[in-house]
């Protein structure tokens, strides 16, 4: 159970069942450049709920991949990802051809506490001047259209395109919750979304976003 401090002075305790067991120093994440905070901290509101932890641990109907094109893995979140769920990720994801960048594929989770894996391809940010935005508003609409077509109603996303894509992490946090805001609107099957983030600074900007909603 995790206490925060929230604009109005009211302290915000609230205990998210897919987060239960995570561990703060992720194992699966050890041996990459991220760095994961040793100190869990964790917010939530209308059913999105922002958190620094290992995003391969959680309990949830799926968790979104931020993969290269290949869909065959690669580092940061990937490589992470396509570990923990082991060697049969990577023959499924060999059949399905790679992916272009703001679409979105289904995968089993396989060794996962996740049935499902989402794999979107985020975009690489090039000053601004090829549509990245788009692209990264797209990625979130062809998630979450996967996850209403196999019946997802807990989803956990990284944070797509703030790792080695360079895309600025405050831009990336407005349309992560802008798109996922428009999502839970219109779709009340969603019961949960996370936001798992591996810094500080990225998890600062995706609270700076939520805190408006209280």
């Amino acid at each position: 159970m995790i206490g925060l401090d929230v604009p109005g002075g009211h302290n915000q305790v609230w205990q998210n069942p897919a987060l239960e067991g995570s561990p703060k120093f992720p194992p699966s994440l050890s041996d990459t450049s991220i760095l994961i905070l040793q100190k869990e901290r964790s917010l939530t509101t209308n059913r999105i709920t922002v958190t620094l932890g290992d995003i391969t641990t959680l309990a949830v109907d799926a968790i979104v991949n931020a993969a290269n094109s290949s869909l065959l893995g690669g580092g940061g979140i990937d490589g992470a990802i396509h570990r923990a769920a082991g060697p049969e990720l990577v023959a499924e994801s060999r059949l399905l051809h790679g992916c272009k960048t703001g679409d979105a594929k289904i995968t089993k989770g396989y060794r996962l506490r996740a049935k499902y894996i989402i794999h979107t391809v985020g975009p690489v940010w090039r000053g601004g001047e090829d549509e990245e935005e788009a692209k990264l508003a797209s990625c979130y609409v062809s998630c979450f259209n996967l996850a209403r077509k196999h019946d997802v109603r807990t989803l956990a996303f990284p944070a797509i395109s703030c790792g080695i894509f360079g895309f600025p992490i405050e831009r990336a946090a407005e349309i992560a919750v802008r798109e996922t805001t428009a999502e839970l609107d219109r779709n009340e099957a969603i019961e949960s979304v996370i936001f798992v983030c591996f810094t500080q600074p990225i998890y600062e900007a995706y609270r700076q976003q939520l805190e408006p909603q209280f």
